[in-house]
């Protein structure tokens, strides 16, 4: 059997650059060498380059995603995007790889644009009876009356960047003095900002994949961390226990896993995705955002949950592969 040549896409215009490279480099170590040969390609701007296996790096034309190895020229019959943030979480590079007609791993461009825009998503899903916060969105410029925000929110209330990763620009604002300067964080990372009302309660999260024969639902991972809330320290420097499956009611994680399910269908999505709710102590379940984009370091959520589940992330990756090969 030919061995598929695949790139796994990584890197981005986000805080999270190096997490994306992280999470590239598991996935590349969970694919079946037998069947894939992978290929990392990193991008950032306009710096678009293949990491070869001799540690030399080969430019890809952006024309047609093709590098040269050898002084043959290479094209790719998939690509595994991984980056977290812009271009590869927003939509962008899904149009990118739809207009040459080269599968890809995840969600498509509506359902990448969408969900990467957190006030965005939300809102839609509210209107299909998915409980969220309340927010508040804010424009660059925006006159911000910090009255009228508390008002609407409450407090303490998180401040995020609308559309990005969820690790940078974030703060828990318990006072109103610490509103404006939260804002101004999130406004550097770029783009809009929203303003959530806290929800008190037990973050759980849950991944999801389906493909035209079978829907997976992985097991609950609970989030618990002494800091403030799930930031980048919490995330990736080990301040914070990972408990699959999540010590909640078996009755509450159907709901969620079901929520899930529903949550994909009514989104489009397409590939892997991981969905985070809060969950109060009355068990009702509070959506926080959809992730199309999870990590996927031999730690991260996903992983953990394939391997909850009973499953090998191998197999995993190499159905989600195929059927969108298949489907191309």
């Amino acid at each position: 059997m030919k061995k598929r040549t695949i790139a796994i896409v990584c890197g981005g215009d986000s805080s999270e650059f190096e997490v994306s490279l992280r999470s590239a480099q598991g996935i590349q170590s969970f694919l079946d060498k037998e069947r894939y040969n992978p290929y990392i390609v990193e991008m950032r701007g306009l710096d678009w380059h293949v990491v070869l296996k001799n540690g030399r790096k080969a430019i890809i034309d952006r024309n047609d995603f093709s590098f040269e190895e050898r002084k043959r020229r290479k094209t790719f019959d998939f690509a595994y995007i991984i980056i977290h943030g812009t271009p590869g979480e927003n939509g962008i590079l899904q149009g990118y790889f739809d207009l040459l007609d080269i599968p890809y791993s995840g969600c498509g461009v509506l359902a990448s644009s969408m969900t990467f825009h957190k006030f965005t998503c939300n809102q839609y899903l509210k209107g299909f009876g998915v409980r969220v916060a309340d927010s508040v969105f804010m424009r660059h410029g925006f006159k911000v009356d910090t009255d009228e925000v508390i008002d609407k929110v409450g407090l303490p209330c998180f401040v995020k960047p609308n559309a990005d990763g969820s690790s940078f620009g974030i703060s828990k604002v318990k006072t109103k003095e610490q509103l404006l300067p939260a804002m101004e964080k999130a406004f550097a990372e770029g783009g809009d900002v929203v303003v959530e009302s806290f929800v008190a309660g037990t973050e759980v999260t849950c991944g999801c994949y389906k493909t035209s024969s079978k829907e997976v639902v992985f097991p609950l991972t609970e989030v618990v961390t002494a800091n403030e809330f799930f930031d980048y320290d919490a995330k990736y420097n080990g301040q914070v226990d990972e408990i699959t499956p999540a010590r909640i009611p078996e009755e509450t994680a159907e709901r969620i896993r079901l929520l899930t399910s529903t949550i994909y269908d009514i989104m489009g999505c397409s590939g892997i995705i991981r969905i985070d709710y809060i969950v109060t102590p009355e068990g009702k379940i509070n959506l926080i955002e959809v992730n199309t984009t999870p990590g996927m370091t031999a730690t991260s959520f996903i992983p953990q949950q394939i391997r909850a589940a009973g499953l090998d992330v191998e197999d995993v990756l190499t159905e989600i592969i195929e059927e969108k090969i298949q489907q191309s």
